[in-house]
């Protein structure tokens, strides 16, 4: 996003700053703390301080946990569109990449269950699952991941769900639901990824978590992190805490902003021919179909009008395009302007 962190966060690192000493540090017992406070107030979810192990990024989980079952799973199945580390990382460990699409109901994406049942699996393959879901901003309803876990636990797999947009629901009345809080069967087959970097603007301090309950599981995945994954800086862990700690007041009033961001766009893009947006339920992502344009790639079209939105295609959706909603409503404005004026030149 464009904006400013929490107050709080910034004061911080200007006293960090100015002690000058940016060495190492552990995590400190109070971040321990607040997560776990925090999960149980915000999700109902009650974890354990040592289901916890830190990373310095969410996308490095994603990899540690395909190297996990490298030697054990003969693909990663991930639903399509999908933020593109979910594409790459099979990959990087020598595992097949199988992808589902998601279809569309009620003008909403979800999980292709009748294609899932289809698919031949084996014992210990791995489901990778973006939860709530990155790009088409789908929060998964207890229902949904109810049929998803009896699919994992039917077929002995294992799953990873990244929720690193699960503090970012958009719509009134929805809450987010941990899948490793579904049962302790499921809990037990989950490594989950979580980080204040998406809600507090804090990425470049590299500062994530895995919660993995099963302590055979959280060996392994802390084997395949040995040597490699470093710890988050001293300062990323404190900022962490600080923001956990401190910055409710402004996740809320973040949380009203991309509200009215998210309204706005959607129906100012709504009404441009050939474009079709679908708006939310979290994240700050519009995900938005642009083949009715019938140009050889929207991606260009716009840029070449002045805006720089994601390509579809590094989501593995050709046609496709996801906009930021992370920015003031000028700068949106501006965009959604020169988006109709490029769409009206057509």
């Amino acid at each position: 996003m464009d904006y400013r962190s929490p107050q709080c966060v910034i004061d911080l690192a200007e006293r960090i700053c100015m002690d000058g000493n940016f060495g190492y540090g552990v995590c400190p017992s109070g971040l321990y703390e607040v997560v776990q406070s925090r999960t149980l107030s915000l999700y109902d979810w009650s974890i354990n301080q040592n289901w916890l192990t830190w990373l310095p990024g969410m996308v490095c989980g994603l990899n540690v946990t395909c190297r996990v079952f490298e030697n054990e799973a003969s693909q990663v199945i991930t639903n399509t569109p999908v933020y593109p580390p979910f594409l790459s990382a099979p990959g990087n460990f020598g595992i097949v990449s199988t992808r589902i699409p998601m279809v569309l109901k009620n003008n909403r994406f979800t999980i292709d269950f009748d294609n899932l049942n289809n698919l031949a699996t084996q014992k210990g393959d791995l489901f990778m699952l973006c939860h709530p879901h990155n790009p088409v901003g789908a929060n998964f309803s207890r229902e949904e991941l109810l049929q998803l876990e009896e699919y994992i636990l039917d077929r002995e797999l294992f799953i990873c769900s990244d929720e690193i947009h699960c503090d970012l629901i958009l719509d009134a009345g929805l809450k987010h639901i941990p899948f490793a809080s579904l049962s302790e069967q499921i809990a037990d087959r989950t490594i989950t990824l979580m980080a204040p970097s998406k809600t507090f603007n804090l990425p470049g301090f590299g500062c994530s978590f895995a919660v993995i309950s099963n302590s055979s599981l959280r060996r392994r995945f802390k084997s395949a992190m040995k040597g490699i994954v470093p710890d988050p800086p001293a300062m990323g862990f404190r900022l962490a805490e600080e923001a956990y700690r401190n910055g409710e007041e402004w996740r809320e009033r973040l949380l009203i902003y991309l509200r009215c961001n998210r309204n706005f766009a959607f129906n100012k893009i709504s009404k441009m021919e050939g474009l079709l947006p679908y708006s939310p339920q979290a994240t700050y992502l519009l995900w938005i179909d642009a083949r009715g344009l019938n140009v050889d790639c929207p991606h260009s079209f716009f840029e070449d009008a002045g805006v720089g939105l994601s390509d579809g295609s590094d989501f593995g959706a050709p046609g496709f395009l996801r906009l930021n909603l992370g920015c003031t409503r000028d700068v949106l404005e501006v965009a959604i302007s020169r988006m109709r004026s490029a769409v009206a030149g057509l």
